[in-house]
C-alpha cells in the first residue's frame, strides 16, 4: 500500500473514532458495554496485526520502530489489567474517579496518536526525500 493511501486509511479511521466517540455518549449503557467490547477486540486484533507486522518486516525498520512496537504492546496490556481490576470496584466513589482517569487516559491516547500521526507525516515525506536522493545518484551514475 502507498504511503499516502496509508494516510488516508488513517485519517478515515481518525475519523471514525470520532464520530463513534460523539454518539457514545447517547448511547444506552448496555448498547456502550457492547460497543467498547468490540472496540477492546478491534484495538487487539489491531495491535496482534502490528505485532505480525513487526515481525514480518524485522531488519526493514529501524531497531527505534521495532522498540517501540515491544513496548507499546507491554503498556497497552499493563493499562488494560489496570482498566479491568478498577471496573472489580463498584462503590460511586471509586466509580467517579476511575471516570475521570478514562477521561484523562483518553486524552493522553489522543494526543499520543496526534504526536504519532505528526510522526507519521516526517516519516512520509522523509521516505520522499530519501527516494528523491537515490533517483539523482541513480541519474548521476548513469551519466557517468
Amino acid at each position: 500500500m502507498a504511503l499516502s493511501d496509508q494516510l488516508t486509511k488513517l485519517a478515515a479511521r481518525a475519523k471514525e473514532a470520532e464520530d463513534r466517540a460523539a454518539a457514545a455518549r447517547a448511547q444506552a449503557k448496555s448498547d456502550l458495554e457492547q460497543e467498547v467490547k468490540n472496540a477492546r477486540a478491534s484495538a487487539e486484533a489491531q495491535s496482534d496485526a502490528l505485532h505480525a507486522h513487526m515481525v514480518e518486516t524485522k531488519g526493514k525498520v529501524s531497531e527505534h520502530w521495532d522498540k517501540l512496537g515491544r513496548d507499546w504492546n507491554k503498556q497497552v496490556a499493563s493499562i488494560r489489567r489496570e482498566v479491568d481490576k478498577g471496573r472489580a470496584e463498584h462503590d460511586l466513589k471509586h466509580a467517579q474517579k476511575a471516570a475521570d482517569q478514562a477521561d484523562d487516559d483518553a486524552s493522553f491516547a489522543i494526543d499520543y496518536a496526534y504526536t504519532a500521526i505528526v510522526e507519521a507525516e516526517y516519516a512520509v515525506l522523509d521516505a520522499c526525500l530519501a527516494h528523491k536522493e537515490a533517483d539523482e545518484l541513480a541519474q548521476k551514475s548513469s551519466k557517468s
